[in-house]
């Protein structure tokens, strides 16, 4: 073998037997072992695989590769740029080489226009690297590099080991993360750092394990095993196009759910009180087996998800009955808003299906900021170019409404709603409480009162009324939106041609 031949060799996990006997035993694949069961067969190839520091590591033993793994890779044929942190080499820690391994990751990733993995098992600064300022105050434009990716080009991340600090950093960048149970955890510090600084002691599985992450939103989706991980960010780059000018996917069309479809017209009750689950909804409208839930343990009031609706790809945001009635509090409207602004970038058309009671009052609901955050849903709705559709389900109250892009407010090609739905400034309960209190309490029967006035109004609230305020374009069964979505989905273009009236750069988003 030539020299070059000898040292590459030597990175090879069959090289290293005991450290990979170690990795096993903590019930982890190597890095090598991910990128080859992630990536088309074959397809791999690494760039950087003999770079490393002159020094060795805390343990005396060279830093092979610095830690990280980068390559250029096919997924389902389609081209990639990987950056896997290599935990049997210092944990897996950036170097000032690892970190310009990154650095020339991402720059291959924005010139070709290709979509960048991210697969963490350990990582973060090296610290004995970081005690020296003469290295550490210049900073890292690895920062830089991967949020200037953002919206040019999806980005995706797997939490397959320790990831705090800089991996965490790195993964909240992206725009699909997920994180493995009993071996993932994930935060802006370790339990040891966080005692060390304030004496506080945490506990990881509570605090940085992958279902508590996933209820703070950091992460998608918290899953069982890394296959299903690798699984996931296969599934969800399915769904994009390689980068923001690319043309979208396009798959043979499938029908929705059997079961889902058949009971559409059905699912949802007429009573506004009673539950129902909108996934199913869902499920009777979209292509069977296409669903790629977002952040579906944050704010599970609102559901987030990409979807294809006859082979074409589309964002949806709709409300779920099943927690807080569906309500809009700030979290939800933060989730719905980082899925505008994600469809948007990458072109891909947005269905809101509302079922809203209404916004989050009170104190609580003052105090997490959801004006704020209504706003950022407003202001995203608002400046997006792509084609956005609204179905009123069943009722749409309120400023929720308006927010969440009832009628016309923000322009939808469609808006349609289904038969039982109604729409108010307010539940019609609630209103004749507030406008009518001298008359109940004059009356000589009021809760006869109150119920003669709210049978009065609920008369004006329903679906043939706001469509004959043109509210509506059209009232239609459930089981025909998904033909009026396929029908558009197949013509409209993909951006609007005019997405502004005003010469600005951009929008300045709310705090």
């Amino acid at each position: 073998m030539l020299p070059h031949e000898l040292a590459t060799a030597a990175l090879y996990d069959s090289a290293r037997p005991d450290a990979v006997r170690r990795q096993h035993g903590r019930g982890k694949r190597t890095a090598r072992e991910r990128i080859a069961l992630l990536v088309d067969d074959g397809s791999f190839r690494e760039i950087g695989a003999l770079a490393r520091p002159d020094e060795p590591g805390p343990d005396g033993q060279p830093i092979l590769a610095d830690g990280i793994i980068i390559g250029t890779a096919r997924i389902d044929e389609r081209p990639v740029v990987v950056v896997a942190t290599d935990f049997m080499s210092a944990g897996g820690s950036n170097g000032l080489i690892g970190n310009e391994k990154q650095r020339r990751a991402m720059e291959i990733a924005a010139t070709r226009g290709h979509p960048l993995v991210m697969l963490f098992d350990g990582g973060g600064h090296r610290i004995h690297e970081g005690l020296d300022a003469r290295d550490f105050a210049g900073g890292f434009d690895i920062q830089q590099a991967q949020t200037r990716l953002s919206g040019w080009v999806p980005m995706v991340a797997a939490i397959l080991g320790p990831g705090y600090g800089q991996p965490t950093i790195a993964a909240s960048l992206c725009d699909y993360v997920v994180a493995v149970r009993g071996i993932a955890s994930l935060g802006m510090a370790p339990p040891a750092l966080v005692r060390a600084a304030t004496g506080e002691t945490t506990d990881a599985d509570v605090l940085n394990g992958p279902d508590a992450q996933a209820s703070y939103g950091t992460i998608d989706a918290a899953v069982d095993t890394e296959e299903e991980a690798l699984e996931a960010l296969r599934w969800y780059l399915d769904l994009l196009p390689s980068n923001a000018e690319a043309e979208l996917p396009r798959e043979v069309p499938a029908l929705p759910r059997a079961d889902a479809a058949r009971s559409l017209d059905d699912a949802v009750p007429a009573n506004l009180r009673v539950g129902y689950d909108m996934s199913e909804v869902v499920a009777g409208i979209v292509d069977d087996d296409s669903v790629v839930a977002l952040k579906s343990a944050f704010a599970p009031n609102l559901l987030t998800a990409l979807a294809r609706i006859e082979g074409r790809p589309i964002g949806i945001i709709a409300n779920q009955p099943l927690s807080k009635a569906g309500m809009l509090d700030a979290a939800a409207a933060d989730k719905a808003a980082r899925l505008v602004s994600l469809c948007d970038a990458f072109g891909l058309p947005i269905l809101v299906l509302m079922d809203l009671p209404g916004m989050a009052v009170g104190a609580e609901a003052e105090q997490s900021g959801l004006a704020r955050s209504s706003a950022r849903l407003s202001l995203e709705l608002g400046a997006a170019t792509v084609p956005t559709f609204t179905v009123v389900v069943r009722k749409g109250y309120g400023g929720g409404y308006v927010m969440m892009s009832g009628g016309r407010t923000f322009h939808p090609e469609l808006v349609v709603a289904w038969p039982h739905a109604e729409t108010a400034v307010m539940a019609v309960e609630t209103a004749v409480e507030l406008v009518f209190q001298r008359d109940l309490a004059a009356a000589p029967d009021p809760a006869g009162r109150r119920t003669e006035l709210i049978e009065q109004y609920r008369g004006q609230l329903g679906a043939v009324r706001g469509a004959e305020g043109f509210g509506y374009d059209a009232v239609i069964r459930p089981s025909k939106t998904r033909d009026w979505l396929a029908d558009l989905l197949a013509v409209l273009p993909r951006h609007r041609l005019m997405d502004t009236f005003t010469p600005r750069r951009h929008s300045v988003a709310p705090l």
